[in-house]
């Protein structure tokens, strides 16, 4: 049975946007598409409505009128909607595990500071089974969903930051697969921020240590690509190894970017709640492009 991609939605534009995105990944996936609205009564929110029985009634028209929405756009799509109930976290995390990826969106507060993370998209991210993608939605002055480009436009990449030194053949495969999906290159970003006691006199960015640092990690990266560019050969690779900070590499990157795919390690049942690793965390934050995270050991 086919996973559906999943897609959680609240009413905002970002939820709006998120639940657009997934339409699209369903399509291209050939998957059908499950829409989750999570209900939990608060009788403290400064939300609407004000009691619980007109809350329930606004939660059940949410992904009512968001499957509405969609269906005028993609008529061939199967779409299902569910209002579920329980804290929002919970119920995308417990949703996630049925799906191929869940889907949910993010605020822009701004060009220079980014995008806001709530403690749901955060608890998702850091504890979901299967890959998340963060949606941002569009700013007033943007005609379009970043990523989402008109169907005659041809994608540009696929973006993946990978570390060598940790298991990641789940972000790899997500990443081929994404590509191939949308007939886009994939471009393979290897950062090596090199340790302190190099010190900065050591190794700058002329120098020779700098050159045969960044010649070693790229013949590695080259080596963990090789039996994957043979399983995927329609996929136009381009391999990047760099010194320097990863997360600022990966934002450059991001500007020609279709998706952004970053790994996060399965946490252990100690880790704090929210961790999901500085990469990450900055990634998630200024990235202007949908950010997929996924999940490894």
């Amino acid at each position: 049975m086919t996973r559906p991609v999943t897609v959680g939605v609240d009413g905002s534009p970002a939820g709006l946007a998120a639940a657009d995105w997934g339409a699209r990944e369903a399509q291209l996936r050939g998957a059908p598409l499950r829409l989750v609205h999570a209900w939990e009564w608060q009788p403290y929110a400064h939300a609407p409505p004000a009691g619980p029985a007109d809350s329930r009634r606004w939660s059940e028209e949410v992904p009512r009128q968001v499957t509405t929405q969609l269906r005028r756009r993609y008529p061939d799509l199967d779409i299902t909607a569910d209002l579920l109930t329980g804290p929002p976290s919970e119920v995308l995390r417990e949703a996630s595990r049925e799906a191929e990826l869940l889907v949910i969106g993010s605020v822009s507060v701004g060009r220079l500071a980014g995008f806001l993370l709530g403690s749901v998209a955060m608890a998702t991210v850091a504890h979901a089974e299967r890959p998340v993608v963060l949606v941002r939605a569009p700013r007033a002055d943007e005609d379009e969903h970043p990523g989402q480009r008109p169907a005659t436009t041809p994608p540009r990449q696929v973006v993946v930051g990978l570390d060598l030194g940790r298991p990641c053949d789940q972000v790899i495969r997500f990443s081929f697969e994404a590509a191939e999906l949308r007939a886009a290159a994939l471009l393979l970003v290897h950062g090596w921020n090199p340790p302190g006691y190099y010190g900065v006199h050591t190794i700058g960015s002329d120098s020779i240590w700098a050159a045969d640092i960044k010649a070693m990690h790229a013949e590695d990266l080259r080596k963990v690509l090789l039996p994957w560019r043979e399983k995927y050969p329609a996929v136009d690779v381009v391999e990047q190894a760099v010194v320097g900070q990863p997360a600022g590499h990966l934002l450059d990157a991001a500007a020609a970017a279709d998706l952004v795919v970053i790994g996060r390690r399965t946490p252990s049942p100690r880790a704090a709640p929210f961790r999901i690793g500085h990469i990450a965390h900055a990634v998630l934050h200024h990235c202007p492009a949908p950010v997929a995270i996924v999940p490894h050991d």
